[in-house]
C-alpha cells in the first residue's frame, strides 16, 4: 500500500474542501474505488476482504468485542503523550496496572479457555493483529508487562513470525514509531490544535 501523509494544514484544508473527508477528518483510505473514512469502517472493510473478521456473525461478535475493549486501553495509550508531564506518571502507573490487571488477564485467559493459536476460531483475525500491534505498544513503556502472561507472548511472536508482519515490523518500515514531543507538534500544527 502506499501512504500519503498530511504535512501541512493546508494539505487537510485541500481535503476538505475537495469533498474527500465525508466527515471533515482523516484517516481516509482509498481501496476498490472507494473513499472510506472512519477508522472501525476502514478496519472491517479490510478485514473481511482479507477473510480476518470471522467465518460467521459468532466470530464477528467476539472480534468485535476483543477489539472495543482494546480500545479502552489503547485510548490510554494514545492521549498519554498530551498529558502535562506533572500528570504522566500516575498515567502511566494507571495504565500498567489496568494492562496487568484487567486487559491482559482477560486475553490471556481467552486463549488458556480454548487452548488454541488466536483469540476466535482458531485462525488469524483481526483481533489478534490488534492484541499484538498492543502489546508493542505498551512494551514501549514497559517491556516486563508481558512478563507473567506466557500466552500472549507466545501469540505475540506467532503474530509477528508471520512473513507480512515480520517485514513490516522491521526498520525501515511503514510502521509508525510512538508519537514524541516532535510528531505531536507536527500533529498540533497540521489540525490547528493549541
Amino acid at each position: 500500500f502506499e501512504e500519503k501523509y498530511i504535512a501541512t494544514p493546508e494539505d487537510l484544508d485541500k481535503l476538505r474542501n475537495d469533498g474527500r473527508l465525508m466527515f471533515g477528518q482523516v484517516p481516509m483510505v482509498e481501496i476498490d474505488g472507494m473513499e472510506l473514512v472512519q477508522t472501525r469502517a476502514i478496519l472491517n472493510y479490510i478485514a473481511s476482504k482479507h477473510n480476518l473478521y470471522g467465518k460467521d456473525l459468532k466470530e464477528r461478535a467476539l472480534i468485535d468485542m476483543y477489539i472495543e475493549g482494546m480500545a479502552d486501553l489503547n485510548e490510554m495509550i494514545i492521549i498519554f503523550p498530551i498529558h502535562p508531564p506533572g500528570e504522566k506518571e500516575a498515567k502511566l502507573a494507571l495504565i500498567k496496572e489496568k494492562t496487568t490487571n484487567r486487559y491482559f488477564p482477560a486475553f490471556e485467559k481467552v486463549l488458556k479457555s480454548h487452548g488454541q493459536d488466536y483469540l476466535v476460531g482458531n485462525r488469524l483475525s483481526r483481533a489478534d493483529i490488534h492484541l499484538v500491534e498492543l502489546i508493542y505498544n505498551l512494551e514501549e513503556f514497559d517491556p516486563s508487562l508481558t512478563a507473567s502472561f506466557p500466552l500472549l507472548k507466545a501469540l505475540k511472536t506467532r503474530i509477528s513470525n508471520l512473513p507480512n508482519v515480520k517485514k513490516f515490523l522491521q526498520p525501515g518500515s511503514q510502521r509508525k514509531p510512538p508519537m514524541n514531543p516532535k510528531s505531536l507538534e507536527q500533529a498540533k500544527k497540521i489540525f490547528r490544535l493549541p
